[in-house]
């Protein structure tokens, strides 16, 4: 199964190049066929250049340039209308995504499953200089979703995560232009009925550089994507469901951190 994972960058010039050759290196010591499609969104800086220098000196890397206007979700979904692997992976630019996770996701998917979720707050997930202010706001949105969906998954707003070619192609069309792209994508598969697994994950926060993610901006846009979806499972009365899902796969060996 080929694997394709997708990188939004905008001005990420002093991480970029870590990231995608850290991945790389770990995909190719587990004999991963893979694709690490990185989405330029309109960086100023170099990031161009030095994706362009990798592509040329590595065959597993290739990138595209989003065209305007940027913004986390318009790349996501450009690198989503454009891998060529068997199952794609979202993965950050700044490095606070280990590569060691993304194998244990790749072989979590070959169980049969349609989509692999993160989780960092589930017996053995971890978190690393995560703000404390946005920690805060993480648990009281993931609380929010989890208790309207009536679901046990407790990180919907985790931006890693790993999904079927053809559950994707179920997924459309995407509405989500910025990060509530990350919670489109898992509600609609649940509402939808994609098998999923729920494996812990962990998360460093960056190093170098400035987050994208502004939460001042973010409230609306959630809340909007989050009715949509709790709209589309009230009212579809199953039009999107998929046929003979298995149950949601959560132990409770790793709901006891939750």
């Amino acid at each position: 199964m080929k694997l394709s994972v997708v990188i939004p960058a905008h001005n990420e010039e002093g991480c970029i190049e870590s990231t995608v050759l850290g991945l790389l290196e770990t995909l190719r010591m587990n004999q991963i066929d893979c694709e690490i499609l990185v989405v330029n969104d309109n960086s100023s800086d170099a990031t161009e250049a030095i994706l362009k220098r990798m592509s040329e000196a590595h065959e597993e890397v290739c990138y595209l340039n989003n065209t305007p206007p940027n913004g986390f979700g318009f790349a996501v979904r450009c690198g989503l209308l454009n891998f060529s692997g068997d199952a794609v992976a979202i993965v950050m630019a700044d490095a606070s995504d280990s590569p060691q996770d993304v194998v244990k996701f790749y072989h979590k998917l070959q169980e049969g499953y349609d989509c692999i979720f993160g989780s960092r707050f589930i017996h053995g997930g971890m978190t690393q200089d995560y703000p404390g202010f946005k920690l805060v706001i993480n648990r009281l949105a993931n609380m929010f979703i989890s208790a309207l969906f009536g679901m046990r998954y407790n990180d919907t707003t985790n931006a890693f995560k790993m999904y079927r070619r053809g559950t994707i192609d179920g997924l459309k069309p995407f509405l989500s232009n910025h990060f509530n792209l990350t919670v489109e994508l898992p509600l609609k598969a649940i509402t939808r009925g994609y098998s999923y697994a729920v494996v812990p994950n962990s998360y460093t926060n960056r190093a170098v550089g400035e987050s994208k993610l502004k939460i001042k901006e973010m409230g609306s846009r959630y809340l909007f994507i989050v009715l949509y979806c709790l709209i589309e499972k009230w009212l579809s009365v199953g039009d999107y469901k998929k046929e003979n899902r298995p149950k949601e796969n959560l132990s409770k060996e790793n709901l006891s951190k939750g």
